[in-house]
């Protein structure tokens, strides 16, 4: 007798089988396009009703055919589609780009997003990697990237994460096809480093928050951080910035920054706040926002009325009873202009000027500032 995981009670055959045709049509029908990370297995085996064991065989089944790849410590991705010899391309003719992000779950989707609308457009193909903050795993999927053929990169490398992140961009320039960075520029660059790069304009956007929370009356404005991610530095100096240029007030022990804020940390930052009679705080990111107006209405002060907030990166602003006003970086904007870029140094060759981009983010009013009150209320 064959268990359940061998069997379906309808269909002939093993049921493995029965899923690996399933997952072949979703890379058939362009539902997951070449380089495409799967859904983790949990994820698939409910979408398909089956056991985790049946998915794994599956899977199997697609490796074996090569439909798909397993990458050691990176996960499941579809199988590039590469002719054997020269440029990579796709069964019909298109070129391919690889696209290298730290992440596929926060932040960089819209800007994949952006990426993917401008070469669809151009018939060009794409293949998508995530390093998962990690050395290793980009080191691994760059070179991967390499040994595919494709004509193009798009890199988002985790140069905070690196003792040599100079040294880094500079190697970078050794690479024998065109790249642009994304959310990413060389830290400290020859005047003449011909590295493009696209990203947001970060000390302006924290300019748009403090420069707004100061139309709104508030003089002492703490600022709650993040301690080595790929924006982070970037923040801070925009606040201190911000801070000077507005004539702000300074606020001591309400200007923190962590690698990590957990619930204890937030509860000491919300009774700094008091202590120095902040009225407003700049945080990043959303989610240490949202845990702040958590944490300051379970120690007796309203938010906005007691506390504003203003969050930046605007991924989950909206969710929860306070909606975050934040600043809202142009994902998608980055990914689309440095997608063009890339297109331009792919035709032009060697003749392609360097273009250094920044683009300004947008400022989304929501509840959590009290805009509605009138300036000097504070």
């Amino acid at each position: 007798m064959k268990s359940a995981d061998e069997k379906d009670s309808f269909l002939p055959g093993p049921k493995y089988l029965h899923a690996a045709e399933r997952l072949r049509r979703n890379v058939e029908n362009g539902l997951w396009a070449p380089g495409t990370q799967l859904p983790v297995e949990r994820e698939l085996a409910d979408t398909l009703s089956v056991s985790i064991n049946t998915v794994r065989r599956a899977v199997g089944v697609l490796v074996a055919e090569g439909v798909i790849q397993r990458r050691q410590g990176a996960g499941t991705f579809v199988s590039p589609a590469v002719a054997p010899t020269g440029p990579a391309v796709t069964p019909g003719g298109r070129r391919l780009v690889g696209v290298l992000v730290p992440s596929t779950t926060y932040y960089y989707p819209r800007v994949v997003d952006g990426v993917q609308r401008v070469l669809r457009d151009a018939g060009v193909g794409v293949v998508l990697a995530s390093s998962k903050y990690d050395l290793a795993v980009e080191r691994d999927e760059l070179q991967g990237m390499r040994d595919s053929g494709v004509q193009g990169l798009l890199l988002a490398p985790n140069l905070h994460l690196m003792a040599d992140p100079q040294g880094y961009a500079d190697g970078l320039r050794e690479l024998p096809l065109p790249y642009v960075l994304m959310e990413r520029r060389p830290p400290d660059p020859a005047p003449d480093d011909p590295t493009s790069y696209v990203g947001t304009d970060h000390h302006g956007g924290v300019c748009l928050a403090l420069r707004h929370l100061r139309g709104l009356g508030h003089r002492r404005v703490g600022h709650l951080g993040r301690d080595h991610t790929g924006t982070s530095a970037f923040v801070a100096q925009g606040y201190d910035a911000a801070v000077s240029l507005l004539g702000l007030d300074p606020v001591g022990a309400a200007v923190a920054r962590r690698d990590l804020w957990d619930a204890e940390g937030i509860a000491v930052y919300v009774r700094a706040c008091a202590a120095e009679g902040v009225t407003a705080v700049f945080c990043h990111g959303d989610r240490d926002a949202a845990a702040l107006v958590v944490e300051a209405r379970r120690q007796g002060l309203s938010v906005p009325g007691d506390l504003a907030v203003v969050a930046y990166d605007d991924e989950v602003a909206e969710v929860g009873d306070v909606p975050l006003t934040a600043v809202s970086p142009p994902k998608s904007e980055v990914g689309a202009t440095a997608a063009e870029l890339l297109l331009r140094r792919m035709t032009e060759g060697d003749a392609a000027l360097c273009r250094r981009v920044e683009i300004l983010p947008r400022l989304i009013v929501r509840a959590s500032c009290g805009a509605a009150r009138a300036a000097g209320a504070r």
